[in-house]
């Protein structure tokens, strides 16, 4: 059993898009809860997905393998992803395993909608 927590929420921001809330720590343990989320959101070219990490307090590789998995479905779809609010020390390991390649990220949820409506 462990002690860590992960709460996803899904809701439509006014302006468009859909958003995801990653509130918690994401490991092995709660990254099922994502991938769930993650399964049940629709992507599509007409909608884009905004992944909220800026209330994320931990993520070990399993976590980032949900997120590149979130990352393939879109590209799959034609769909816009952008991460949001990454913190210097996951947005320093994405850059080291070149994933800052592959993600669009903007630092907050309304800089993410006004490129996205740029």
């Amino acid at each position: 059993m462990t002690d860590r927590t992960l709460t996803v929420t899904r809701h439509t921001h006014p302006r468009g898009g859909i958003v995801l809330a990653v509130v918690g720590e994401l490991d092995h343990h709660t990254a099922p809860e994502l991938t769930r989320v993650i399964q049940d959101t629709p992507f599509n070219s007409d909608v884009p997905v905004l992944i909220d990490l800026s209330e994320l307090g931990y993520c070990d590789s399993t976590g980032i393998t949900v997120l590149i998995g979130a990352y393939h479905r879109a590209h799959q779809a034609n769909a816009p992803l952008l991460l949001v609010g990454l913190n210097a020390d996951l947005m320093h390991v994405f850059r080291i395993i070149g994933l800052d390649q592959l993600f669009t990220f903007q630092p907050t949820i309304e800089d993410a909608v006004n490129a996205l409506h740029a």
